[in-house]
């Protein structure tokens, strides 16, 4: 049983990854009424926060109804993640995670993100000031290294754990692969065994079938999905479908396009009209992928920019294909 302090999560964690302009509060929702175990809000970072961004500070905003959801904030700075992790915790979120993992340049060459991977002293540092700010519990994620000849992981997790992290989520690549090539797996059962507290696995995660093995091959506490999630929206639901009953169904085209629809108003009501249709594009090729004629809604829904208008093409596919 998964335990974050006072917070029970369960067994086998389903989580959604935390993704920038991805995991707004209408996706979020949709996740956790599909399945997923918690949610993460996108990364926030905590330079912005502690200027009150606007932008930033909206990206604190939750919902009672996703919970539990995490709030994700990066930095490179110690003491100003301690006052972004103060500011973070007066939102109310269950629990904050600090992205020490995102391998973009723009956040990893400021020392900020899997940069800390390359400081593994400041990054205990800066673990150890949010953990000791706030009353909330405090997760970490990360990576396994720098590059395939720094991998270091077994030598940071015990650190990040001593600081006073309640879990670890480890995308099983280095900061040099960004989302290249194979993640290894075989980094968590060696993790697993230098520390005491939960072990989350993200990287490769792409079907119900993938989860699966995971649990199976590493003994992971639970799976976090990202990209996965956006090309399969109902995946979460099928993960679970599986274990309960060893197979899972695919949803029917009125299944995927009411929930597109609903998806996409709830975008345009977080976002306003016109940035949540252009921020939704994103979505159509997940809800429609395989469809008979999917791919040229898709196409025409990507030059339109009224709610009212791209409601109307969906729900015109869906009554034709039916």
């Amino acid at each position: 049983m998964v335990k974050l302090g006072n917070l029970t999560l369960g067994e086998k964690l389903l989580l959604l990854a935390p993704m920038e302009d991805v995991t707004d509060v209408s996706f979020r929702l949709i996740m956790r009424e599909l399945g997923a175990s918690a949610v993460y809000t996108e990364f926030i970072s905590s330079e912005a926060l502690i200027r009150q961004a606007a932008k930033s500070v909206k990206k604190l905003a939750t919902s009672p109804k996703e919970r539990p959801v995490a709030i994700q904030i990066y930095g490179g700075d110690p003491d100003v993640m301690r006052e972004a992790a103060i500011i973070s915790e007066a939102a109310a979120p269950d629990f904050i995670d600090i992205n020490c993992g995102c391998w973009v340049k723009n956040v990893a060459g400021k020392g900020a993100g899997a940069g800390l991977l390359k400081d593994p002293a400041r990054m205990e540092r800066m673990v150890r000031a949010v953990v000791d700010a706030v009353k909330l519990p405090v997760t970490v994620k990360t990576r396994i290294g720098w590059d395939h000849d720094t991998i270091n992981i077994l030598e940071i997790a015990p650190m990040l754990e001593q600081a006073g992290a309640q879990a670890l989520t480890i995308h099983c690549r280095t900061r040099s692969q960004g989302h290249n090539g194979e993640a290894d797996w075989s980094w968590i059962p060696k993790i697993k065994n230098v520390v005491s507290i939960p072990v989350f696995l993200n990287g490769d995660v792409k079907t119900p079938e993938d989860a699966e093995r995971a649990f199976r091959e590493t003994g992971c506490d639970g799976v976090m999905i990202a990209r996965g999630a956006i090309t399969n929206p109902f995946i979460f639901q099928q993960i679970n479908e599986l274990r309960a009953t060893g197979v899972y169904s695919q949803p029917s085209i009125t299944e995927r396009v009411e929930l597109c629809v609903r998806h996409l108003k709830h975008s345009c009501q977080v976002r306003g009209e016109q940035r949540g249709v252009f921020a939704f594009r994103k979505h159509y090729a997940g809800y429609l992928r395989e469809l008979h004629g999917g791919a040229k809604v898709r196409s025409e829904l990507m030059q339109i920019t009224e709610l009212e208008r791209c409601v109307e093409r969906l729900q015109l596919f869906g009554s034709v294909s039916v």
